[in-house]
Formats: structure tokens, sequence, C-alpha cells
């Protein structure tokens, strides 16, 4: 795309209601002001059109404008952004002391950018002079350096000038009045429009041509440009001890070059209180000789015709009756106040101040890390692992949102140890080893061997609780249990095993119901059970109760002996208790794709590599 100059503007004028800024470095929270005030001065298009941002890469950024989000394209350099954005042409430059000259230099040497804007403060002098000896050669503006910017009214805004939206509304900058005004201090010219506001018809432009010694563009040169625009009936400025700046201004006045009714007050007064010389706020706010005091700058712009209040105490009267003045003279004509559109408060600034409420998209019951320390229930993870409750305490307050008793945790972990893996031919740990000996990652070879479990290929555990608990809270006998499910075509969850018996048991059956006797508080499901395979194994001697049966109907009972019978019929029908498949199984299947990863690779032997287990 040809380069093209931006559509001209008065010289005068550097900003207007369709004028378009870079923000160089990402300032979010300058950006997303700049868009406010936008909506607010009623404008069209955002004042934003792009971001540079030299440390980043090419991407978009996500803001505000009025009641729409919107997406503002970020650059990693100003090359890219002026070829897609040929109609910008001011550049609000956020880079670091270090950097903020090169990077306005960078700036200036594009056609299309007549206005540059450095807020760093601490720029060296000497590099700055040179920069600002290259804008005056191509007949460009620079703002700064240690500005906070400035602010057309109802038209443009820099930056963060003229503070808050709440602020800019109370100023009336959303809205063109009749003053132009120039100082040094951003701080004071955020006070002086407030000032102007209470006693004019508002501020048209405003300027802060910042508070280094040599700033790049001075007071004159900015009350020069406003006393070429025709809406622009009276001048105000706030001058400072130091420099000569002043003078320059009374000499324009003596010399007809300012014509329009100028109030301006030189602050610093007061360092004649002191015996020595006094450095104020900026870095050429001191005064070296007589002639740099504000008092002889004061008598100077006085002697000269500018008005100039006693003190700074009645500089807002001296505007008040100028304005007034003018009204009278017909040179100015208020103009009536528009509709301001009103900016929806963010949400996190209005959820902190209990402005508003909303309902959480996620509810979570068992932990909160919101504060200092992590909280499982209400016990802290210090106190977690300092009262040792192990990984079936944890499960216990994560699952059931209560800490069990010692002899239910201990259960819980014989039901994790047991279930951790039932060898390489059961499907879960079959899918693992197929997917890691075809290079897949640990991730995806446990969910490949995780997505096969189901009743038929273990994880039989919340149907067999299911169904042992329907027939006997029911009455059933275990006889009528057992022809119940015949009638229905149904196989019995948690009966059965393909290479056990009852003359060759499940040691790992015979594990827990050993415990469950000796530890719970009652057992009824488990003798239930215990009789329906005496049933079933009369009919065929493998349909014993197998691993997830006993695990299912032990957890049964011992839910039922620390809760509700209701609250823990809820977490059978819920599915809880597969849970405890799911989690043992995952120990077992991550085994299985390290060991096919260390039979892949050839990485060390085990002692008992040479005992090998191998299916077809």
């Amino acid at each position: 795309m040809a380069k093209q100059i931006p559509s001209k503007i008065s010289n005068c004028e550097l900003f207007n209601k369709k004028t378009q800024a870079f923000i160089y470095n990402n300032q979010t929270a300058a950006t997303q002001r700049m868009l406010d005030f936008d909506y607010v001065a009623g404008r069209e298009t955002p004042s934003v059109a792009a971001i540079i941002n030299p440390t980043g890469s090419d991407s978009f950024s996500k803001f505000f404008f009025g009641k729409k989000e919107i997406l503002i394209p970020m650059y990693k350099t100003f090359a890219k952004a002026t070829e897609k954005h040929p109609n910008v042409d001011v550049v609000i430059n956020f880079a670091s002391f270090r950097s903020a000259a090169s990077s306005t230099e960078e700036a200036l040497s594009l056609p299309q950018i007549r206005t540059v804007v450095v807020i760093a403060e601490g720029v060296p002098e000497r590099r700055m002079k040179m920069v600002a000896a290259k804008a005056k050669a191509l007949g460009k503006i620079i703002i700064g350096p240690a500005t906070v910017g400035g602010i057309k009214a109802g038209a443009f805004k820099i930056g963060n000038a003229g503070g808050t939206i709440e602020n800019i509304v109370d100023s009336k900058l959303h809205r063109p009045g009749s003053v132009g005004f120039v100082s040094k201090s951003g701080g004071l010219s955020n006070e002086a429009y407030n000032i102007i506001a209470r006693n004019t018809d508002g501020l048209y432009e405003g300027i802060a041509i910042g508070g280094d010694t040599y700033p790049a563009s001075t007071l004159l040169d900015h009350l020069l440009r406003f006393e070429c625009i025709p809406e622009i009936k009276m001048l105000v400025c706030l001058g400072e001890v130091g420099g000569t700046a002043e003078y320059e201004i009374a000499e324009a006045i003596k010399n007809k070059k300012i014509t329009k009714p100028l109030v301006i007050w030189v602050t610093g007064t007061c360092s004649k209180a002191f015996k020595t010389e006094v450095q104020f706020g900026h870095a050429g706010a001191k005064a070296s000789c007589d002639v740099e005091t504000a008092d002889a700058k004061n008598n100077a712009l006085r002697n000269a015709g500018a008005i100039v209040p006693t003190s700074y105490d009645d500089y807002d009267q001296k505007i008040r009756e100028t304005y007034e003045r003018l009204v009278c003279q017909a040179i100015i004509k208020p103009k009536p106040e528009p509709p301001v559109p009103k900016i929806p408060m963010d949400y996190a600034k209005a959820l902190k101040e209990g402005l508003i409420r909303k309902p959480a998209n996620f509810i979570c019951t068992i932990s909160d890390d919101r504060g200092e320390e992590l909280l499982y229930g209400k016990m802290p993870i210090s106190e977690v692992i300092k009262k040792d409750i192990g990984i079936g305490g944890v499960l216990s307050i994560l699952w059931f949102k209560r800490q069990f008793p010692p002899y239910a945790t201990k259960f819980i972990e014989m039901s994790i140890m047991i279930t951790a893996d039932h060898g390489p031919a059961v499907s879960a740990a079959h899918n693992t080893i197929v997917a890691a000996r075809a290079g897949k990652d640990l991730i995806s070879s446990v969910a490949s061997g995780m997505l096969t479990i189901g009743p038929r290929f273990g994880g039989a555990i919340d149907g067999a609780a299911q169904m042992f608990s329907y027939a006997f809270d029911k009455g059933l006998t275990p006889e009528q249990f057992v022809e119940e499910m015949k009638k229905k075509g149904e196989t019995i969850q948690g009966i059965g095993h393909l290479i056990k018996s009852v003359n060759n048991p499940d040691m790992r059956v015979t594990i827990m119901k050993e415990y469950a006797k000796k530890h719970f508080k009652a057992t009824p499901l488990l003798n239930y059970a215990l009789e329906v395979e005496k049933v079933t194994t009369a009919k065929k001697d493998n349909l014993i109760l197998n691993v997830d049966g006993c695990i299912g109907i032990c957890f049964v009972d011992m839910l039922r002996s620390e809760m509700t019978k209701q609250e823990a019929d809820d977490y059978i029908q819920m599915g809880a208790l597969n849970g405890i498949f799911v989690l043992g199984r995952t120990i077992g299947m991550t085994g299985h794709f390290l060991d096919q990863k260390r039979l892949k690779q050839g990485l060390y032997r085990h002692p008992w590599d040479d005992i090998t287990y191998m299916t077809e």
C-alpha cells in the first residue's frame, strides 16, 4: 500500500475529532482511558488506531469502547503499523527514558506523523535537544518530555491527561469550550481544567509541555497556536519559577503576536521565603538568578499587558472576570450542554465496591485457594501434612466433604492399592501399552487406557454397589435377587471372575473382606453379598464376588456408617465410587507407560527384568 499523508488540518490544530494515534509501548490503562473519553465525547471511531509493542509480536488486544468490546491491533514495528494505518498522524510515546529519544526520532522520520508526545521523565537533555531540532526542521511538533500530554475537549485525549472519566465529565472536557490553556505541570493542568470549567464555558484545548528544563515545545509555541484558532477566545497559562520562557510570552504580547486576553500566573513566588536556592518538583523549576524568580516574571507579564492575579488564590477570579467580559462583548456565546453518555463501570471495579453481584460460573465447596493458604474443606494444607491424614484422608475431604476416621481412610487407600494394576492384558493397561509403543506421550497414553474402563472391563464398582444396595434395601432374598436379574437378562455386576474361583480365591478380595469384618462398624451389605455368592457359585464356581464388587459393597457399608443413608445413596447413584478404580488404575497405567518406554529405549535393567510377562 502506498504511503499517504493524512488529510491536512490547520497548522495550529494538532488534533480533531477524527485524529487517531499510535500508542508506543503497551499501556493498557492509558489506552482504556482514551477510549472512555472517546465514548463520552461522542467520537465515532476510537482515537487509538494501534499499539506498537517492540518487545511483543503482531497480535490484538481487547478493550472496551463504551458498552462493547473492540480489538485494537498490536504491531512490533512502526513500519508495519504505518503500512496498515496511513491515516494516523500522532504517536503517544510511553517508552522509558532510555529509549524515548531514539523511538521519538524513529516516529518523526515517518512522513505521516505530525505530532509526537513523549511521556518519559529524565530523558538526557542533550539527546532530547537533538530530537527537538530534528522535529523543528521537519515542521513537526513534540509535546514533552516529562509530560502527561494534553486534551482537546470533545475531540482527542492524550493518554492519562485529565484523569479519570469522572473527572473528565466534571471538568466538562467531553465537549469544547472557548479557553486555550498551557502549563508545564500535568498535575496543575488537571487542577486548571477544573478551575476553567467552573468559571468559563470550558476548555477548548489544554497542553502540559512537561517539566524538563528544555521542553521540545514551549509555552509560547502553544499560545501562538491558540492565537490562530478562531474557536479559542481567551488564553490561560500557568508558568513556574526558573527559566525565562515567560519573558518570551511577555514579548509576544508587546509585539501583538498574542492579542487574545491572557490570564497567566507564574507559580513559585514562595521561593523568596527561603535563604537558599530551592528546587521545586520539576527539573527546570529553580531560579538561578533574580530574573528567573516567579515575582520577576509575574511583574514582566503584568507590565506587558497580561492579566496577572496578585496570587494563585485569585487566579480563578481573574479567569471568571475575563470570561464574563467576553460574554458581555458577545465575543463568547455560551453553548448548551450536550447529554453525556454514561460509561458502564468495569465489572472488577464494581464488584470490588460492592455495587453488583454475579452468580458464579463454577461452584466449588470442597477446597479454597483464595486466601493465604490452600484449604481442603476447612483444613489448611499445612494441617493436612502435619496431621498426616494420608491419601485416604485427602480423598475423604475432597470427595465426601468430611474427614473419615482412620479405619475408613485406610480402607480407601487399600482400595486404591488393590486396583492400581490388574496386569497388561486388561483393557485399560492394554490400550496404554499400545499408545505408548506408538510414540504417544504420557497423558495421551493414559487417556487412551482410561477411555476403555467400563462395567465390562473394570469400573463395575458403582454398578455392584447400586445393584446389591437395591436388592438389600428392597428386602429380596439372595435367591430372589439372582432370579430377578436372570429374568431381566442382566449380569450381576461385581460377580464373576475369568480365572479365580471358589477353589482358587482372589487374595485381594480375601484381604478386603477380612479388613471390613475386623474394622468396619457394621457390614450388612457385605454379609448379604456373601450370601448371594453362595447362590451364584452353586451354579458355577467362578461366579465369585470379585474385586470391583467387594470394593463397591464395602464402600456402601462404610458410607452408611459415616453419613445418613440418603446421603450415602446419593453418592452411590452419582457414580462416585468408580473414582477409586480410575484413581488406582491411573497409577498402574502410568507404570505401564514408563515400562514400555524403558523397554523400547533400553535405558536400564531391574533385577526382575529376567522375568518376562508376555501376552499374545
